[in-house]
């Protein structure tokens, strides 16, 4: 493996984890969202808030840490991205903020008018953000981010790969929520609300499926580097995705929701990894190739040694934080 290659692939395993966890993250504003009222919906929102409140903030390092290595070690390929796609990331930028203000500002609501403003914007926030990454990766994987920066403030993003992914981004992201959700639920003892949340669960991830392989067909004529790396060196990563996803879908019908969660996971997983192996070796489609995007040799074994660094210093923390969320012991009196 290249020097450029390792920088490539380690910014990607952080584009990954933050689907995983960052995703199931947004993913809880769909249920907030449609909850109901706020007398019936009140207890589904409570859960959101007891699943999500310990670990909101701490997913977001996962974006921090892929645009500072994306900045540092391919800078060129960065700017022309941010400048080509500065509408979807200035929204999706907005979104992050008002999702964070609004979760926090909504406990501490003076009356239930305040409340039901904050929550609107909280679950409203938790849909946009993932949608518009969602068409920052669409306007990335059809070729439409010039390597000058220069390329169309709206067609780069308001195309069919680009909404296709916004949609994409939105459900898996209300999916992985779901499944978690729903083992939330039944671990706290919920049984009525588990129920209700799985054939939620089992609805948004049949409509998703069905989004992923309905893009597919487009994807010939939208984006066609993409596409033949998806019919090519990524269709095993396509076939684990679907089998991922259908094996959730059965656990969550048999109520195995423990098992389904790890399905779940990885289903997602699979989707993203695969858009990247899809676009290999491309950095920006048809623009720019991982190799000759990579900054300096020095800047690049920097980058390798800071996230070694940052495996050891931030990864056992968060590992020991998700342990504390998912054993209940963060909410004991003791802790």
């Amino acid at each position: 493996m290249t020097l450029e290659l390792a920088v490539a692939a380690a910014l990607f395993v952080g584009v990954i984890a933050y689907a995983v966890l960052g995703g199931a993250d947004f993913g809880s504003g769909f249920f907030d969202l449609t909850a109901g009222s706020s007398r019936r919906g009140a207890e589904l929102r409570t859960l959101v808030d007891h699943s999500i409140g310990p670990v909101w903030e701490a997913n977001h390092v996962w974006l921090i840490y892929v645009l500072v290595i994306w900045w540092t070690g391919f800078p060129e390929s960065f700017a022309a991205a941010m400048s080509t796609l500065v509408l979807p990331l200035l929204l999706a930028l907005l979104g992050i903020v008002l999702r964070g203000a609004s979760f926090a500002f909504r406990k501490y609501a003076a009356t239930l008018a305040q409340a039901r403003l904050f929550g609107i914007v909280f679950a409203t926030s938790s849909i946009i953000t993932p949608f518009f990454l969602g068409t920052v990766a669409g306007g990335i994987a059809s070729g439409r981010v010039p390597l000058d920066g220069t390329g169309d403030r709206w067609s780069s993003w308001v195309n069919p790969t680009s909404l296709f992914g916004g949609v994409i981004a939105v459900g898996t992201c209300a999916f992985l929520a779901g499944t978690f959700l729903v083992a939330d639920a039944r671990r706290s003892g919920q049984d009525r609300l588990a129920d209700e949340l799985r054939l939620r669960a089992l609805g948004v991830g049949a409509a998703t499926g069905a989004i992923i392989f309905a893009a597919l067909v487009p994807l010939d004529h939208d984006a066609p580097t993409l596409a033949a790396g998806l019919e090519g060196r990524a269709a095993p990563l396509v076939v684990l995705a679907g089998l991922a996803g259908v094996a959730t879908m059965a656990l969550l019908w048999t109520r195995r929701y423990a098992v389904a969660r790890i399905t779940a996971v990885l289903a997602v997983a699979a989707v993203v990894s695969g858009w990247g192996v899809g676009q290999y070796p491309w950095l920006l489609v048809d623009e720019v190739t991982i190799a000759d995007a990579a900054g300096a040799t020095a800047t690049l074994q920097g980058l390798l040694v800071a996230v070694g660094l940052a495996v050891v210093v931030v990864v056992p923390p968060l590992a020991y934080l998700f342990k504390l969320t998912q054993s209940e012991e963060w909410s004991r009196p003791d802790h």
